[in-house]
């Protein structure tokens, strides 16, 4: 079985593994409160993942790559605050969705060319982009959140497009989710863009021999985060209605937790974005399941942080094991061919 093989059936398994992660995890929270699998909960847990699957597709691309988006959160905190700050001020909110996808692009682009022009570590380069996002954020409406955008005309259709209205009984929000995941994952399953990104991810150097555009390709997923920030800025917005300076706070971890659960891995090459609609799924069942057990907030994060750890452990193990399997058994031929010679 070849490595491109053992990679799709590895990342088959961490799919299944986090559905099945789920469906236990609804059993016990259904068991301990059975008002948690009524109607009006499921329409809110579905909203409630929205956030987290938009954030995780975003992240999955930059992961797959073998990089990381620290700045997620910080975007998703300027469209947020751009948008209202404009609407607000009497703009319209088409006028006021362009110009913070704009500026959410423009972060995008410049991780793109600090990690995959200037080799930047991505660490450090989104570190930085996720302190000036923060900034402007705060500087959109002078370190004040916003007033409400309102409840009438352009502004109502706003937060009844981006989140409280319905199509075909699912929730706006919902809808917007499901759509960017099926345009991605075709982009990432059937392209060119999408065995380019997978490739960069598996080995930079021999994709790069073999003709792929290791910048072009890193800023396309860097700009993929960006715009899945961007939406997910406006569906946080649409649903508080109004802009405020914390929008996006520890969506980074969000992200990361999505895609990581889901079965991507951080070391970059393999994954699917099947899994991060479970990842994003666990994340928001944990959430609601330990609010309706009434847990502390603080440990939720615990548990949170522990899940995520014990993922990417998993996968950095299973990646060390293969690779000293594939090295043993280089060296056994050249040990039996020594041995001849003598």
């Amino acid at each position: 079985m070849n490595t491109k093989k053992i990679r799709i059936s590895q990342s088959v398994a961490s799919v299944i593994t986090a559905f099945v992660g789920v469906v236990v995890l609804m059993i016990v929270f259904s068991i301990m409160n059975p008002n948690f699998i009524k109607g009006d909960s499921i329409m809110a847990l579905l909203r409630s993942i929205v956030p987290f699957l938009l954030v995780g597709i975003g992240q999955a691309y930059v992961c797959i790559t073998g990089n990381i988006d620290l700045s997620i959160g910080s975007v998703l905190g300027m469209s947020a605050m751009i948008s209202a700050t404009m609407m607000c001020n009497g703009s319209h909110p088409i006028v006021a969705i362009l110009v913070s996808f704009i500026a959410c692009m423009a972060i995008g682009f410049i991780n793109g060319v600090l990690v995959g022009k200037f080799k930047l570590p991505p660490f450090i380069g989104t570190l930085g982009t996720m302190t000036i996002g923060r900034g402007i954020a705060q500087l959109a409406n002078n370190n004040y959140n916003t007033d409400n955008i309102g409840s009438e005309g352009a502004a109502q259709a706003f937060k009844n497009l981006f989140y409280y209205g319905k199509f075909l009984g699912l929730y706006n929000g919902v809808w917007i989710a499901l759509i960017v995941w099926a345009l991605f994952f075709y982009v990432l399953s059937f392209t060119r863009s999408g065995r380019h990104i997978y490739a960069i991810g598996s080995n930079v150097d021999a994709a790069r021999l073999s003709g792929v555009d290791v910048f072009a390709t890193t800023t396309k997923a860097y700009m993929v985060s960006s715009f899945c920030a961007f939406l997910t800025g406006l569906v946080t917005m649409a649903q508080s209605g109004m802009g405020s300076m914390d929008a996006g706070m520890s969506y980074e971890m969000y992200a990361v937790a999505a895609a990581v659960i889901g079965g991507v891995s951080t070391l970059g090459g393999s994954g699917l974005l099947v899994g991060v609609i479970a990842g994003a799924a666990v994340w928001a069942i944990l959430q609601s399941g330990l609010t309706f057990a009434h847990v502390p907030v603080a440990f939720r994060n615990i548990v949170i942080g522990l899940i995520v750890v014990i993922c990417v452990l998993f996968d950095v193990l299973r990646r060390n094991g293969k690779k000293t399997s594939k090295k043993n058994n280089s060296e056994k031929p050249a040990a039996e061919k020594a041995g001849a010679a003598k």
